[in-house]
């Protein structure tokens, strides 16, 4: 980790949270005022797990995985973490604990705020509170569908669903780099790294998709979607 100001101010941010438009010309400076940046190699730890909720992250730029420690040191992504985002757990309102870790997958420019800031213009501003609550319940659908299909589809649609939260949410894109390791992608679909690789190279073979090291391109949109369906 290193400390780099590159953001002039939350104002001229072109990745600032945009649900700062909510604030007030004297609360973003506010916020202004009460904010360090600091980036991270891919690999470093943003967040820890357990550790103390002293301040709100957003992610500048870059990408970072979400992820539970579980038992015997298993990690359960939950989802990729993208500029422009808060990223604030519940523990933040509970116990004042990281409910999960956060590392960086590429380069990232992270943007602290302190909590306690965070807070106050909760208590102060009523359209910025409910703006929280939106982005607190949008993650928790995502999260309560994840879980969804991790316990009630097969493998092969545990993994269709990832191959198009890739394509419809990060990248937007048929085509994209696959920035999670194979393992990675046996801790987001609940799977053995082995079943992930083998998964891959089946819908490849049944020209669905194209797959590399490094690369995956949906072929077959359509069927990849059935798969996810019928899981």
């Amino acid at each position: 980790m290193s400390v780099v100001n590159l953001i002039n101010s939350c104002e001229t941010c072109t990745h600032r949270w945009k649900n700062f438009q909510h604030l007030t010309k004297e609360e973003l400076n506010l916020v202004n005022e009460n904010r360090y940046e600091a980036t991270f190699k891919p690999g470093e730890t943003i967040m820890k797990q357990g550790s103390p909720t002293s301040n709100a992250l957003f992610m500048a730029s870059g990408m970072a995985k979400t992820y539970i420690e579980g038992l015997n040191g298993k990690n359960f992504i939950l989802s990729i973490a993208l500029p422009g985002r808060l990223i604030m757990g519940p523990g933040s309102y509970v116990d004042s604990r990281h409910t999960y870790s956060v590392a960086a997958i590429t380069a990232v420019q992270a943007c602290f705020i302190n909590f306690e800031i965070f807070r106050q213009l909760v208590r102060i501003n009523g359209a910025f509170a409910e703006s929280l609550i939106e982005d607190i319940s949008a993650k928790s659908q995502l999260t309560l569908k994840r879980m969804v299909s991790l316990s009630q589809k097969k493998m092969h649609g545990r993994l269709a669903d990832t191959l198009l939260y890739f394509s419809d949410v990060v990248f937007k894109n048929a085509e994209y780099e696959m920035i999670l390791s194979r393992q990675e992608l046996g801790e987001m679909t609940n799977m053995a790294k082995e079943c992930v690789v083998r998964i891959l190279k089946e819908l490849e073979d049944s020209g669905v998709i194209y797959s590399d090291s490094s690369k995956i391109k949906i072929l077959d949109r359509e069927k990849l979607i059935r798969i996810s369906e019928k899981g």
